[in-house]
């Protein structure tokens, strides 16, 4: 064997093995929540919805000013320990409604503008849900939308890898081949049979 061909054979199993134990804690979430959104009558989603009520400083909220919308935000964080984002603030002539998301989160106060009450519901549905929107990346932010990425370019990465190793193990090489050919095969027959 040419010494580069050695070399490369040496660095794609370093590469293939280290990539694929960086990776594999982002694998087995990506397994497990995939198999929980595809079967959700095993995991049943179970909803805790609170209500509750307060009060802003209606100085925040009045008709004809500006609307301290960062004051009234962080009003219901802090009275409330509101998670999430927020998703959605909308002004009305006599209402505001604010919507927080985040995963199998959501949280939405209508407050009077003339007299800074509110009213706020709260729904939390459980870590089945926070997983399922965690894969999907649904009201995640930024980080975690950038975590998908990585895991992407991971997966990406260590199956190029495996692609290159199986060149060079000569005894398996022809089987190995053959199963990637099958799987592409299975796949694609699955995908014209739906």
């Amino acid at each position: 064997m040419h010494p580069w061909k050695r070399r490369l054979a040496k660095y794609s199993r370093w590469l293939h093995i280290y990539g694929s134990m960086t990776s594999f804690a982002v694998v087995f979430f990506f397994a497990v929540t995939g198999f929980t959104l595809n079967h959700p009558g095993l995991f049943p989603v179970r909803e805790r919805r609170t209500t509750m009520k307060g009060a802003v400083n209606a100085a925040w909220t009045r008709a004809g000013g500006d609307v301290a919308k960062l004051e009234v935000v962080e009003a219901l964080r802090t009275a409330h320990h509101v998670g999430g984002a927020v998703s959605d603030f909308r002004v009305d002539d006599d209402q505001l409604s604010i919507t927080f998301k985040g995963p199998g989160y959501a949280a939405d106060a209508f407050v009077d503008r003339a007299t800074g009450k509110y009213e706020l519901t709260e729904s939390r549905l459980g870590l089945v849900a926070i997983i399922n929107d965690l894969h999907k990346g649904r009201d995640t932010g930024g980080p975690w939308k950038l975590l998908i990425d990585v895991s992407a370019g991971l997966l990406t990465f260590v199956s190029l890898t495996g692609l290159v190793l199986i060149y060079f193990i000569h005894k398996h090489r022809v089987a190995g081949l053959a199963l990637l050919a099958a799987g592409l095969a299975l796949t694609s027959l699955v995908y014209l049979a739906t």
